[in-house]
């Protein structure tokens, strides 16, 4: 008989302790940034006579488990082969979340899942419900494979054109990993930083951007996606993240285009064609992917403002990308249209949305722009340098993005801890560590008598 013990005690190390869901899922990802950051440590990880010290390994652990991108090391140049294979494990785990991966080692030694590891499965993966979410998780696995294997197959076709074989495999796996969960790490240093050198190649920018797509629609959008030729419908869920999606990616690109159409530092040289892709890969990379085919800090400020915006709406629930989420912009944006109808309901694609739902987003952002607001004032206190490089700096991490206008390398001992912290809260979530920090009360029993005030 298969033994009915769970796995999770063994991987997780943290049942034994009877935490809450949101407790054990922040101390195994903390403890997977700490192994990480021993690892990164190690003579090996580094070129000779470079070794990492702990705040910069500390820095890159977390960026990379968190699934952001931002850099004080240059991947491609700094870290050997082996520290390079550690950044990639961190990517995968961060991306597909610590519990994904535990799931899939349980599923292979054919242990059963308990009722307390579908608890933390349902935290994790953010959904209201247990129901189906072992089978959402071995659809996560089997989707993230099938997808980063198709863009390394790709990426490496195109690469071997450019470098020998071994080496186009290898970047080509590396960057299908790291662009579909959104990480935004790159192998690509110095002055060709990121993909600047492929502006104008339609192989690179297509293959990476639905790579960045397909991490940032999340896993049960992609799921309905897989299943729409069967069922012929698709979710409330799923129109809103697609529709969204969609809206913001074209608004974008018609921004940028328009606002850099004559700046010499980034679409001014460019033919049209190289302007159209690097306009549309720069609206999509923001959410939240950190890749970049264009100078971010050569951008207009108007630019630059308006990519921190679309950095801070970020990519959609249970998906690899992070922000405040598609579906929380789009509840905003609904409850604001309906006060300004007259209209006691939010109403979407002919569904009428719940108040409580209503109140998640609203404390959600509320709770982002404190979080960037209060770490963007303490950095404007320990680094001195422009307000809006330390506010794109801060909405970067926060919603794990790793676009930087160049105040990575820079920070301060406390600025990295200041990135790394947001960087953490931003990926795991801000109600997640609410409820860690203070589980959840059950409903009260009682209602006060209800107060009128003036508003606006």
């Amino acid at each position: 008989m298969r033994s009915l013990a769970s796995p999770f005690p063994k991987i997780t190390g943290f049942r034994f302790l009877k935490l809450a869901p949101p407790q054990i899922l922040v101390l195994s990802f903390a403890a997977v940034i700490l192994i990480g950051t021993l690892l990164l440590m190690l003579p090996v990880s580094s070129v000779p006579g470079q070794p990492l010290g702990f705040m910069d390994a500390l820095f890159t652990a977390t960026s990379a488990a968190c699934v952001t991108g931002l850099a004080v090391v240059d991947t491609g140049t700094h870290l050997t082969g082996f520290g390079q294979a550690v950044i990639l494990v961190l990517i995968q785990i961060g991306g597909l979340g610590f519990m994904t991966m535990a799931t899939l080692f349980a599923l292979v030694f054919g242990r059963r899942i308990s009722l307390r590891d579908r608890l933390i499965l349902q935290e994790a993966m953010n959904q209201s419900s247990m129901e189906g979410i072992v089978r959402l998780i071995r659809k996560v696995l089997l989707y993230s494979l099938v997808i980063e294997a198709a863009g390394a197959v790709l990426l490496s076709i195109r690469w071997a054109v450019d470098m020998p074989p071994g080496r186009a495999i290898y970047y080509g796996i590396f960057h299908a990993v790291s662009m579909f969960n959104n990480a935004g790490f790159d192998l690509f240093g110095g002055h060709d930083n990121s993909l600047i050198s492929y502006v104008g190649d339609p192989v690179i920018n297509l293959v990476v951007m639905l790579l960045i797509i397909s991490g940032g629609i999340g896993f049960i959008v992609i799921s309905d996606l897989a299943e729409f030729r069967r069922k012929r419908r698709l979710s409330l869920h799923s129109k809103v993240v697609l529709s969204m999606t969609a809206g913001l990616i074209l608004t974008g690109m018609a921004v940028i285009f328009i606002f850099e159409f004559t700046n010499t530092r980034t679409l001014g040289p460019l033919n049209l064609g190289s302007k159209l892709w690097a306009s549309l890969f720069q609206s999509v990379a923001p959410r939240t992917a950190g890749a970049n085919t264009l100078d971010i800090t050569g951008l207009r400020q108007a630019s630059q403002f308006f990519i921190l915006l679309l950095m801070f709406i970020g990519a959609s629930p249970g998906s690899t990308g992070g922000g405040i989420k598609t579906t929380t912009f789009t509840l905003m944006i609904g409850a604001v249209i309906s006060m300004l109808r007259g209209r006691e309901d939010i109403v979407l694609f002919r569904y009428r949305l719940a108040q409580e739902r209503v109140f998640k987003a609203l404390t959600i952002t509320l709770l982002a722009l404190l979080l960037i607001v209060t770490v963007s004032m303490m950095l404007s206190t320990t680094e001195g340098l422009p307000f809006l490089m330390i506010l794109f700096e801060t909405t970067s991490a926060f919603a794990n993005v790793g676009l930087s206008l160049g105040l990575t390398p820079e920070l301060t001992q406390v600025g990295k801890i200041l990135i790394c912290l947001t960087m953490f809260a931003g990926r795991l979530g801000l109600l997640t560590l609410a409820y860690a920090l203070g589980p959840k009360q059950g409903k009260p029993l009682y209602k006060y008598p209800e107060g009128k005030m003036i508003i606006g």
